[in-house]
Parts: C-alpha cells; sequence; structure tokens
C-alpha cells in the first residue's frame, strides 16, 4: 500500500507539498469535528480555528470551499428529536439546523473579512449534466467574487434515492464539480492505518497511497468508526477518493480534532495522502473525449478552425451550421473546413446556437431575450483531436 522508492517523511513532506501547491482545496467537515457532543451545539472555539485557518489558506491565494455537515445535528437538539427519527422529521431537522449551521458559519468567517455563501445540492445536482453545469456555473461566479462557498446536503427534499448519504462522498462530488486540486477530508484518526490504532497498537500508519487497492480497502473496515452524531467512516473517506482522483483530485486524510488542522501538516502532524493519476483538468477532458456521446455537431469556419487550435474557445461568430438537436451542456462534434476537429460541451442548445450562429456576443441579448455566456464552447469544455 505504501511505494518502495519513498520513506515515511518524503511522504508526509508530500502531503505537505500537495497542498501547499494546490489552486483549488475543498475542506470537508463531519458533525463530530463542529458538534460539541455534550452540548449538542456547535463547538464555538473549533470553528473559531477553522475560520482562521480557512482564511490563512485563502491568503495564500487558494480558492477554498467548505463542505460542512452538521445542520441535522442542530436541528435535532433545537427539536428535542431522537437520534433515528422518521424521514420527515429528519428534515424538518435540516431545515431548522440549515440556517443555525449557516449563522455560525457566517459568523466565524466575516471576523476574518471573509464572505460566507450557502449551497444545498442533491445528488441530482451533479448528476444531470444541465444541473452540473447550473451548479458549477455558481460555484465558479462565488469563487471568482471571493467569496467561501459552505457547501451541505439539502436534506430538506432529499429522499433516500437521491442522497448522497454522507457528506464524504458530497464533498468529492463538489471537488469534481470545482475542479479541486486537492479534498481534505478531515477525519478523527490522522489517516488510514493497517489496523484501528485505538484497538491494535501494533497498527502502521500510511501516509500515502498511489492507488486505492483492495488492501487499502481492508485497512479502511476498522478505524474511524462512527461516532455520535457523524454518519461517515474511513471506508466512505475512500470511496469519496475514489470519485475524487476520477476528477484528477488528490485526497488528504488528516485529523481535525485538534485545531489549526492544515496548519499542523506544514509542521509534520500525520496524514495520508491518495495520489491522483491526473490533473484536474486532464481529468476533466479525457472525461468529455471518452465518456460523452456527441448529441449534435457545431461547423465551423476556417478562421473559427485556425483559433480552436490556438487554444482558444469557440465564438458564436465562428459557427456556420448547427447540426442535430441538443440541449445546453451536452457533447457536441466540432467540425472544420477539413472535417471533425474534437468535442465539447455547448453552453447552448441547438435551438439558441441557431440564432446566434454567425453573430456577435453583444447581440446575444437581443437575440435570445437573455444575456448567456459570450462563447459556444468554452475552452475548457473542448477537445481538440480525433
Amino acid at each position: 500500500m505504501r511505494p518502495e522508492a519513498a520513506s515515511d517523511t518524503d511522504n508526509l513532506r508530500d502531503a505537505s507539498r500537495a497542498l501547499a501547491n494546490a489552486r483549488r482545496v475543498v475542506i470537508k467537515i463531519g458533525s463530530s469535528l463542529l458538534i460539541d457532543p455534550e452540548r449538542g451545539d456547535v463547538d464555538a472555539g473549533w470553528l473559531e480555528a477553522m475560520a482562521a485557518e480557512v482564511a490563512r489558506v485563502r491568503a495564500e491565494g487558494k480558492a477554498v470551499i467548505v463542505v460542512s455537515s452538521g445542520a441535522v445535528a442542530l436541528g435535532r437538539r433545537r427539536l428535542d428529536l431522537p437520534p433515528g427519527a422518521q424521514l420527515d422529521r429528519k428534515q424538518a431537522a435540516a431545515a431548522v439546523g440549515q440556517s443555525m449551521l449557516m449563522q455560525a458559519w457566517t459568523a466565524a468567517l466575516a471576523g476574518h473579512g471573509l464572505v460566507a455563501a450557502q449551497i444545498l445540492l442533491t445528488r441530482e445536482d451533479t448528476e444531470r449534466r444541465r444541473r452540473w453545469l447550473n451548479a458549477r456555473a455558481t460555484l465558479e461566479a462565488l469563487l471568482a467574487l471571493g467569496v467561501v462557498p459552505v457547501v451541505n446536503e439539502n436534506d430538506t427534499v432529499a429522499t433516500e434515492e437521491i442522497r448522497y448519504g454522507d457528506n464524504d462522498r458530497l464533498a468529492a462530488r463538489t471537488a469534481q464539480l470545482a475542479r479541486a486540486d486537492v479534498l481534505v477530508l478531515l477525519s478523527d484518526v490522522d489517516g488510514l492505518y493497517t489496523a484501528d490504532p485505538r484497538r491494535d497498537p501494533a497498527a502502521v500508519h500510511i501516509p500515502f497511497l498511489a492507488d486505492l487497492t483492495p488492501e487499502a480497502a481492508a485497512a479502511a473496515e476498522g478505524p474511524n468508526l462512527q461516532t455520535g452524531v457523524g454518519t461517515g467512516g474511513m471506508a466512505t473517506k475512500l470511496m469519496a477518493a475514489r470519485i475524487a482522483r476520477s476528477a484528477g483530485c488528490s485526497t488528504l486524510i488528516l485529523s481535525g480534532v485538534a485545531h489549526a488542522p492544515m496548519a499542523a501538516l506544514a509542521q509534520g502532524a500525520k496524514a495520508t495522502l491518495i495520489a491522483a493519476p491526473a490533473t484536474p483538468m486532464t481529468a476533466y477532458k479525457q472525461w468529455i473525449a471518452g465518456s460523452l456521446e456527441p448529441a449534435g455537431a457545431l461547423v465551423v469556419d476556417a478562421g473559427a478552425a485556425i483559433a480552436l487550435a490556438g487554444g482558444n474557445s469557440l465564438l458564436a461568430s465562428g459557427v456556420a451550421e448547427v447540426q442535430g438537436d441538443f440541449d445546453a451542456g451536452d457533447c457536441v462534434r466540432v467540425v472544420g473546413p477539413s472535417g471533425p476537429l474534437g468535442v465539447g460541451l455547448t453552453a447552448y442548445a441547438a435551438v439558441d446556437c441557431r440564432r446566434i450562429q454567425g453573430r456577435h456576443s453583444r447581440e446575444f441579448e437581443t437575440l435570445l431575450g437573455w444575456k448567456g455566456p459570450g462563447v459556444a464552447i468554452h475552452r475548457d469544455d473542448l477537445v481538440l483531436g480525433p
């Protein structure tokens, strides 16, 4: 489970370096860390320290997204509901607790000059392409404005059929959505061990995984047993890491019990780094090229073909013909005067592409009746080649 060529010291240094080099970071915080088990309320001291960590990471020039549990636990306490309540009672607890959770995050981040924004997701928001595109656009806009998105599952409306089930997987899907470089999963243990370190004194810490092997999955069955308010264990963290890896995002599992866990990592604290085989953008473009069936085609003129070869986005002014019937966000072929050029995710449905083809972006609002993206396909959503 560990690479032969690297020492544990090297691997710990790699974990710190992975975080230091990240451009975009998703931090997942579970109820067991955020909620004081004695009082059933937010642990204000822990949250303040985490808000300071977020501010410090932001000051390093990184974008930060927080995935925070806690709404159901807070609402359950406020409504005096027992654990294991029926779904409608749990949804009611989430409705009450979510506002309490956001109040806590808003106040904590405001103390460091940061603005918090609430994003509530269900599984459909990351699995249906149009909703995925809308969620991604919202995230990108918030990050561009310097806001810290605070993501949680929309437990108020989510049923068992559309739930993620735990916020580790929600955090991994958020990392996919945001094309994050590193997913930080804060736990009550400092990474993966060969056995449960709280039961087996001979358990050995695993600082680095180049891949997620069956041996790693077996090791995850013991550590990080469920607590009174959380739902995730180490096994779900490895499931989340697998999702993140598919998007080119590395995963860090480290203890969040002490204050300032990410700062502690730079000082040599233990963690487990699960490496990704590609960068987020590479993985994203591989997904576009290999996983989606084109629903139509945009035929472009010679000038547009030259511009695309130079790394530019596809402008509507360069579209000569629209073929097929597709929705915004669908994969389409891009065809030049000499043949196929590649594939990409279109910013507009076919009916709207036909209205704006050959036209300048300043005309879009008049032609469509609303102001949409300035390009037909953004270069980040475009893959050239056979």
